[in-house]
């Protein structure tokens, strides 16, 4: 029997390291800052940090309840696949028109509100993936120390996901303006493929 602090360091590391490539902190990056584009600085600081606790919520969630909670519901990956789809899919689609409204009224719109649930911390960063990771490492847990183990690998995780979030600001201020709405489009399209790829996947799933 391993000694307790070893069942704790190494269900961190195995956690952190199964969770940062699914997350993607670093491509979050540039989706959250095309989002909040037109907010003040004090603004994107929020959002940052909102985003970061709702990440880390909702996988410490998952991580203790979510198993249970999906099979009462009768919810599969699937469906959370193709509902995560969705909603990305609304969000490429309004940036990507975005260019069609006069102004920046549009994108103002999108940006003046709350953006750290929906989309960047459910489905963008803790989407179907990193559920699933969290699920199966729940399902390995032989103890309350695997537990806090991975308790610990997701507080790792959203830490560096603020670090990154908060770190690309002057990204924003170098593009100026124009480049800004030129990225916003350019990623609405990307954000808009990612939607597509998750609801083909989802449905591919359903239909086995």
């Amino acid at each position: 029997m391993r000694p307790m602090w070893e069942s704790v360091l190494g269900s961190a590391a195995g956690t952190f390291l199964a969770l940062l490539p699914v997350t993607d902190p670093l491509g979050a990056v540039p989706i959250f800052y095309s989002l909040t584009s037109s907010g003040s600085d004090s603004y994107r600081r929020r959002q940052a940090r909102l985003t970061t606790i709702h990440v880390l919520w909702l996988l410490a969630g998952f991580l203790l309840v979510g198993k249970v909670v999906l099979e009462f519901f009768g919810i599969s990956f699937a469906v959370l696949r193709i509902a995560g789809g969705l909603l990305i899919a609304q969000t490429g689609w309004e940036m990507v028109n975005s260019h069609r409204h006069e102004g920046d009224t549009a994108l103002a719109a999108n940006t003046s509100g709350d953006i750290a649930f929906a989309p960047m911390a459910m489905p963008l960063v803790s989407g179907p993936g990193a559920i699933g990771v969290v699920i199966g490492l729940s399902s390995k847990a032989s103890g309350w120390p695997d537990y806090f183990g991975s308790l610990v690998g997701i507080a790792l995780v959203a830490g560096v996901l603020y670090l990154c979030l908060m770190l690309g600001e002057p990204l924003l201020k170098r593009l100026g303006r124009a480049g800004t709405r030129a990225l916003n489009q350019i990623l609405g399209f990307l954000i808009l493929a990612i939607a597509l790829q998750f609801m083909v996947d989802g449905l591919r799933e359903l239909l086995r």
